[in-house]
């Protein structure tokens, strides 16, 4: 039975805002591959349509790396990448969620699922 729930979230200088819609009782991702490693990232992904970005279009910039099939956006202010996009396994638009970027949650509450980008 999902548990998904309404979130808002941003970076840290809060121009970038969105609201996602998730199941923070499943897993997270914590990846070790060259950029998520270094930032610390806690991931999940949901379909385009669970994701509305509601401010701060404007100040996101794109970073790809490796295969350049995912954009990792950031705040060009304040440098936080809260989420990125991409395409999922179905080949539908996903979003990956930065969970450390979403209010009031408290990760340490998280299961965490360690993934092995690195050696990807």
């Amino acid at each position: 039975m999902s548990e998904a729930k309404t979130y808002s979230g941003g970076c840290q200088c809060g121009r970038v805002r969105y609201d996602v819609r998730l199941d923070l009782t499943q897993p997270v991702i914590s990846c070790n591959c060259s950029m998520c490693g270094r930032a610390g990232t806690l991931l999940t992904f949901v379909p385009e349509a669970a994701f509305t970005l509601r401010s701060g279009g404007e100040a996101l910039t794109d970073y790809q790396f490796n295969k350049h099939v995912i954009h990792h956006l950031f705040c060009s202010v304040c440098g936080i990448k809260s989420f990125a996009r991409g395409t999922g396994r179905d080949g539908g638009a996903q979003v990956a969620i930065n969970v450390r970027c979403l209010d009031e949650v408290d990760v340490d509450k998280l299961n965490v699922h360690k993934f092995d980008g690195r050696h990807r």
